[in-house]
């Protein structure tokens, strides 16, 4: 299957962050350099940060993040994250754990991802079990998110 843009040739990941909080931004941006290192980004893929504490999907569903996939193999996929709780959850869990949180909200859309590109659709069974390994993964790498 080529899920590449016929016009150009982009992959990895890029956060795009100008609306989100920055300290989850400066922590996205960690996480995606390493994660460029382990892992694979043939398509290339947008984080956008968003300031609100949810998010609503084109099914009307509230959640934390979603991953779009385009129909039209000419366009790119993205991810969404909401980061507008973040304070709120620094100040019950802590900084770590509250990063820790949302960068698991990342690696469950970047399972989407994977799931798009080995089968053009996306499945919730195992993908929670997969982000969870994924985040353990990186906190063997880093000391704080």
């Amino acid at each position: 299957m080529n899920l590449r843009c016929k016009y150009c040739h982009r992959k990895g990941i890029r956060i795009v962050g100008h609306r989100g909080h920055d300290e989850v931004r400066r922590a996205f941006v960690r996480f995606a350099d390493w994660a460029r290192l382990h892992y694979s980004f043939p398509v290339l893929l947008r984080v956008y940060l968003s300031n609100s504490r949810r998010l609503k999907t084109i099914e009307n569903e509230i959640v934390t993040a979603s991953f779009f996939y385009p129909f039209d193999k000419t366009a790119y996929p993205f991810v969404r994250v909401a980061t507008g709780d973040y304070l709120e959850l620094k100040a019950k869990l802590t900084r770590d754990n509250a990063l820790a949180s949302m960068l698991c909200s990342l690696s469950h859309e970047l399972v989407h991802y994977w799931q798009w590109l080995e089968t053009g659709a996306t499945t919730e069974v195992g993908t929670a079990t997969r982000s969870r390994k994924i985040v353990a993964e990186y906190s063997n790498y880093v000391r704080h998110p």
